[in-house]
């Protein structure tokens, strides 16, 4: 059976960390199973661990008003699952459900927080790998809302403001207009002088 340390090192996130860096987090590591139809965590809950996996799909989703819940990304073998861990106030921003049966190794965050303030170059590896997944999850979700269809507009929808959005934008326009005003005035004054 494989140790914590060769599910680790076998993940593709975690490549070219360093021998010591496997080992230390090997320690915060732990098999896991996640059920087909289980919700893994909900957005808004606390963030107390991530996910390496090995096997099966789990579904990222959001709540989008008018909509309900909106998956806006899948996850499968080799994706990290969580990184809301990293960041205060260490609350999810997505929820996840596992699609499928899913095999993976779930890591420790307060453990992992712990060893990254006292390894700097581990915090720094952890860091770079997963600020790229949040600009990935970053570009999915604006990929996926792009694609949902409008709701339909008018005086019987929910999504009806009006003219309310005309009148934002001319009063938008007309303080700007003013700003602009009062910013030449000073140098036309001067102008004349």
């Amino acid at each position: 059976m494989a140790t914590a340390y060769d599910l680790l090192a076998a993940q593709p996130f975690l490549a070219g960390l360093s021998e010591q860096h496997l080992r230390q987090l090997s320690y915060m590591a732990s098999r896991t199973v996640l059920p087909a139809g289980s919700r893994v965590f909900s957005e808004g809950s606390r963030a107390d661990r991530f996910w390496l996996i090995n096997r099966g799909r789990v579904d990222l989703d959001t709540y989008v008003p008018g909509r309900g819940r909106v998956v806006v990304e899948s996850l499968g073998a080799g994706s990290v699952l969580g990184w809301s861990w990293m960041f205060p106030p260490y609350r999810w921003h997505f929820g996840a459900v596992a699609v499928e049966t899913t095999f993976a190794v779930a890591l420790d965050a307060f453990g992992v927080r712990r060893l990254t303030d006292a390894d700097h170059e581990l915090g720094y590896q952890l860091t770079r790998r997963f600020m790229q997944v949040v600009v990935e999850r970053l570009q999915a979700t604006r990929m996926r809302l792009l694609d949902l269809p409008c709701p339909p507009v008018g005086p019987s929808s929910p999504m009806d403001h009006g003219d309310r959005a005309e009148r934002v934008v001319d009063r938008g326009v007309a303080d700007r207009a003013e700003q602009e005003r009062r910013e030449a005035a000073p140098a036309a004054r001067a102008h004349d002088e």
